[in-house]
């Protein structure tokens, strides 16, 4: 809280949030969260997309997990899969401008880790994973805005786990991925109409194969961080595709560390990756509209791998 001696003074940290962001009272701007994770998996923090800053508490999840993902509208986020030790089928919500805990909200179609998710100001779309079938290519999707279990859409066009999504207003993208172990990664990129249901379309392929990155988005352009390179090797590179078209990504830049397992989240203009393999607390962050390399943001309150991350503000609102 701000301290008082003779004038009110506000730390840095919530000078870096912004007006209005500081505890007990109702976020403000473009919030972004990460959830879940290796090292402390019940952890949720928040930051202000537009202020770079350290992330703050937010709250917790029902249940410490990992290898989970993340969907939101302007008011919720929501997270669904993961592992607790035991593969989960659980979705979970927050709304977003209210720092707590997480609230049960529904069940997946099946019990799965390493899947990823994307949405419509409306509608929130699970993908992928290691599930009942490892791989799964099982599409599932829900009405952010109300309660219940998920709803089966589609298939990707390639079963596969460990893979990263991101949207503009109408189409959701699954890029990457893995097969039933580590020797099989794709470059494949698949999309979908949110507002309808069906099986998944080719997009166009990734620069290499990978897996265990992650991607969010502005309207118009999916930003998709690397992670592991189908030779095995870690990478810090970043690369873009324009949502409305379709066509193979181009390179965007590099990541300032160099990380597997991050999680991602945008503004309208800017996009964040958090957390990731070793564990890591860096946050960095990119201008969604240029190339060129990330920059430091601030740090995680908990250095994990494998969590997940939604805003209010991301490209499919």
């Amino acid at each position: 809280m701000p301290s008082y001696s003779g004038v009110w003074t506000l730390t840095a940290q919530y000078q870096a949030l912004g007006a209005g962001n500081w505890p007990g009272a109702p976020l403000q701007g473009s919030i972004g969260l990460f959830a879940g994770g290796n090292t402390s998996g019940s952890t949720i923090d928040y930051v202000t997309i537009t202020s770079a800053g350290n992330a703050i508490d937010f709250g917790d999840l029902t249940t410490a997990t990992q290898s989970l993902a993340s969907c939101s509208s302007s008011t919720r986020g929501l997270f669904g899969g993961g592992t607790t030790g035991t593969k989960v089928n659980v979705i979970e919500y927050v709304t977003i401008v209210n720092a707590g805990n997480a609230t049960d909200f529904g069940d997946l179609t099946d019990a799965r880790l390493a899947l990823a998710g994307c949405s419509s100001a409306t509608r929130g779309v699970f993908a992928g994973g290691e599930g009942t079938v490892n791989p799964t290519n099982i599409i599932d999707y829900v009405t952010i805005a109300s309660t219940g279990n998920a709803t089966d859409f589609g298939d990707l066009t390639t079963a596969r786990q460990r893979i990263s999504g991101c949207s503009s207003t109408t189409r959701g993208v699954f890029a990457g991925g893995q097969g039933s172990t580590s020797a099989t990664v794709y470059n494949i990129i698949d999309y979908i109409t949110i507002a309808s249901t069906g099986d998944a379309t080719d997009f166009g392929d990734l620069t290499t194969t990978y897996r265990w990155g992650s991607a969010s988005s502005s309207a118009t352009r999916g930003v998709l961080a690397v992670g592991i390179n189908g030779s095995g090797s870690i990478v810090n590179t970043i690369e873009y595709i324009t949502i409305a078209s379709t066509g193979n990504a181009t390179d965007f830049g590099d990541l300032t560390v160099t990380r597997y397992g991050t999680a991602s989240c945008a503004s309208s203009t800017r996009s964040l990756f958090g957390g990731g393999e070793a564990p890591s607390n860096v946050i960095d962050f990119v201008t969604i509209a240029s190339t060129g390399n990330a920059t430091d943001f601030g740090d995680l309150t908990v250095a994990r791998q494998n969590l997940a991350a939604c805003s209010n503000a991301h490209g499919g609102l």
